[in-house]
């Protein structure tokens, strides 16, 4: 790796940005390298995502400098980092879903002729060949709608989408939240591609084998400040830990494994899968992407068609739509928190009380008062970060999201929790506080069904789990059977028909 290690290619000094009652970051300095990979991490509320639109032009600084190339610059908008070579590929991607890939890679830079500006759908069919494979997605995806990809999929043509502009900075927020194993691998593979060329990286990830693996160096905000930068080789999980939560963490999957009481849930699909949780037992549930994990949850809350049996302490129900489940007292935490999980423009309030209107009535109106006290309960229960109720949801962290989606439901005393990737995107240390609060609801009898990618998530708070391949059930593990090799053998079929 060559890397102009005199002149850094982007620096900032001194870094301020402020919003309504949160200094977001306060008198931040970094540096970058050519051809270096800098990880930033933190907690959620850190800074991090606030650092990095500024850099790529999407807030302005209120004080402070950023450099490049040693020369000041400042950027009123994501065009002008653009023109500068700097570019950012959020966490919530930014693809036109009813257009083709084809024309989401080449999207405000279609190729074009004549005076009518015809497009050249040809010639940029075959660019954009060469750059889906660059990033390992097969030729054929070319002329699919984007909303008939998966996320992993759609991430990976994010990526492609941003190696067609060839950018000399790029900052990459949680790239492989919904990427799988193998797709994590290839973007590994494009990123020290980049590297090689000379491309800057800054890598924002709560996964810290990810930041061991990928990173030249680590910057570690908390609070809106730089609390320490690692080299490559100190760069360990308990030295990222210390730095980004201040303290030492306990365990961090604290499960505490209790006797499970009869069965509360059981599900038995026609065709597929079939599988029960007992009163205050964890089931995790894994396999691959496209395996159907989710299908298959959002079948038993409603939200499709289930052609099946469900049984909820021995009762055999008929669930059409999620009003249904929640009345019964199945709930579903979403795998995608803001689609489906948050209504981002309204406030934290708002959001916890929703689900709840009808408890909080008082002579048929919402009592104002009952609802302010529900909200400000599950805000101190579950230490969301906001500086009041009104604070609009969509200006939370991802974690403090996170816990707002859990505490919505909390209110209505579930039977069966349901929680699609629970943690994704959230850092470390609210990670230990999500864990710590599904152990505790599953000590109170509640029938906990968790959905997760992330294999030591699924190993570290399980009971039993359930793994799926192509839609069915592949076999079924006790905990003296846990181990990554026999679910990932599992999750890709060698192990169907084997009487797991």
């Amino acid at each position: 790796m060559s890397v102009n290690e005199t002149t850094p290619l982007l620096e900032v000094r001194d870094v301020v940005k402020q919003f309504p009652g949160v200094r977001a970051l306060d008198g931040v300095s970094a540096h970058l390298l050519a051809g270096e990979v800098l990880a930033v991490v933190g907690e959620n509320g850190a800074g991090k995502s606030t650092l990095m639109k500024i850099l790529a032009g999407v807030y302005s600084l209120d004080a402070g400098q950023m450099l490049l190339e040693g020369s000041p610059v400042r950027f009123s908008n994501v065009a002008d980092a653009l023109k500068a070579g700097i570019s950012l590929i959020h966490q919530e991607l930014n693809l036109a879903e009813n257009l083709d890939v084809a024309a989401n890679l080449f999207l405000g830079r279609e190729h074009t002729f004549g005076r009518l500006g015809w497009l050249q759908r040809r010639s940029m069919a075959a660019e954009a060949v060469t750059l889906l494979k660059r990033v390992g997605l097969p030729a054929e995806l070319v002329h699919v709608t984007v909303d008939y990809l998966s996320p992993g999929q759609k991430q990976l043509v994010e990526i492609a989408r941003v190696l067609s502009l060839k950018v000399r900075v790029l900052i990459m927020d949680e790239p492989t939240s919904s990427l799988t194993q193998t797709e994590t691998d290839r973007l590994y593979e494009v990123i020290d591609d980049l590297r090689r060329s000379g491309v800057a990286i800054v890598y924002i990830s709560h996964r810290l084998a990810e930041v061991k693996r990928v990173a030249d160096r680590v910057v570690v905000l908390r609070d809106g400040r730089v609390a320490g930068e690692l080299a490559k080789e100190k760069v360990t999980h308990d030295n990222l830990v210390r730095l980004m939560v201040g303290r030492e963490l306990k365990q961090l999957y604290p499960r505490t494994r209790v006797t499970s009481g009869e069965v509360r849930f059981a599900l038995k699909q026609e065709v597929g899968v079939s599988f029960s949780i007992t009163a205050g037992e964890i089931v995790g549930m894994a396999g691959l992407v496209g395996a159907g994990r989710t299908e298959l949850a959002e079948a038993v809350f409603g939200i499709r068609p289930f052609v099946g049996e469900i049984r909820l302490d021995g009762q055999p129900l008929s669930i059409t739509k999620p009003r249904e489940a929640i009345d019964q007292g199945i709930l579903l935490v979403p795998e995608d928190r803001r689609l489906h999980g948050l209504i981002l423009e309204e406030s934290v309030g708002f959001n916890l009380s929703l689900p709840n209107l009808e408890d909080l009535k008082t002579r048929g109106l919402v009592s104002r008062s009952r609802e302010r006290t529900l909200a400000s309960g599950a805000v101190n229960r579950l230490r969301v970060k906001t500086p009041n109720l009104r604070q609009t949801v969509g200006l939370l962290s991802g974690g403090n999201q996170q816990k707002v989606v859990f505490g919505k439901w909390l209110a209505r005393e579930p039977r069966v929790l349901i929680l699609d990737e629970p943690t994704r995107g959230v850092d470390v240390g609210a990670r230990e506080e999500i864990y710590a609060m599904i152990d505790q609801l599953a000590s109170t009898g509640v029938a906990i069904w968790i959905i997760s990618s992330d294999l030591e998530e699924i190993l570290g708070m399980s009971d039993r789990i359930v793994v799926l391949h192509e839609g069915k059930k592949a076999g079924e593990l006790t905990r003296d059977q846990f181990s990554e090799e026999a679910v990932m053998r599992l999750a890709t079929g060698a192990g169907v028909g084997q009487g797991h």
